[in-house]
């Protein structure tokens, strides 16, 4: 790909993370991405145009609101720059087609709903079903022999979406049985089922145990620096779910092929 390409991605990228950040901040309280425009979270006063140029308006600044002088999240450009970052990396690795396109969209998601479960512990509808209805989209476009094949490759992965999403829901009942509360919530089922949209079922099943198994090493190490809290902390697996899958979906092949050579 050439420099000219990749610098017009790059800053696409710092663009959509710019919307991003404004459905992290407005999407788990459910208010609208577009009305009222960009404002300060503190002072509530609207950014003026040439403070809103991502990442480096925040450098100029030096982080604070130009009114208040209150400090503004590092979220905000750390997001950006991520956005800019798996935008380049999807279009470095399967180039400006629809697959590119498409997984710019779905890396769009994913860090989407990692930050707003981190932030909230909520994975909004506004994310994760417009996610599976795109998912299913792009396997009905996406090239092939023909109708029939693309038809098929759509229904195949409508089915692993609901096994994956049955999967967590299953633990949810089970877990809820034995003691009674809630252990995860309706939005990591959603969640995994866009993911097995997707990705395919080996690559969804492994961004499954890559994300519980860091799941349960922070809960581990969280609980070794909070004890007071015992079991009452709440993780945000979907944030744990999410990261995994971004990983296998660029690194996950060489991945599952390092961990299955210990069986032979």
């Amino acid at each position: 790909m050439s420099v000219p390409v990749s610098i017009f991605v790059g800053v696409l990228g710092l663009v959509f993370g710019s919307f991003l950040n404004v459905c992290i901040s407005r999407l788990p309280h459910h208010e609208s991405v577009l009305l009222p425009g960009s404002h300060c979270p503190s002072c509530h006063r609207p950014v003026r145009v040439w403070d809103n140029i991502p990442v480096l308006s925040f450098l100029l600044l030096g982080g604070r609101c130009r009114d208040c002088h209150r400090a503004i999240g590092w979220r905000y450009p750390l997001v950006e720059l991520a956005t800019s970052m798996l935008f380049l990396l999807s279009a470095w690795t399967y180039g400006i087609t629809l697959t590119g396109i498409a997984t710019m969209l779905l890396c769009f998601l994913l860090l989407g709903l990692a930050a707003m479960d981190a932030e909230t512990l909520t994975l909004p509808d506004a994310f994760t079903m417009p996610g599976i209805v795109l998912g299913l989209v792009y396997h009905a476009v996406m090239p092939a022999s023909g109708v029939k094949e693309r038809l098929l490759e759509t229904g195949v992965a409508a089915l692993w979406g609901l096994l994956f999403a049955f999967l967590l829901l299953l633990v949810r009942w089970v877990y809820f049985l034995l003691r009674q509360q809630e252990g995860l919530g309706l939005g990591d089922a959603k969640l995994m089922a866009m993911i097995a949209i997707w990705l395919s079922p080996a690559l969804t099943a492994e961004a499954l145990f890559l994300g519980v198994v860091a799941a349960a090493i922070f809960g581990a190490a969280w609980l070794l620096l909070h004890p007071r809290e015992g079991m009452r902390a709440m993780l945000p697996l979907g944030t744990f779910l999410c990261a995994a899958a971004l990983l296998v979906l660029f690194k996950g092949q060489p991945l599952l092929k390092w961990y299955l050579h210990f069986y032979r």
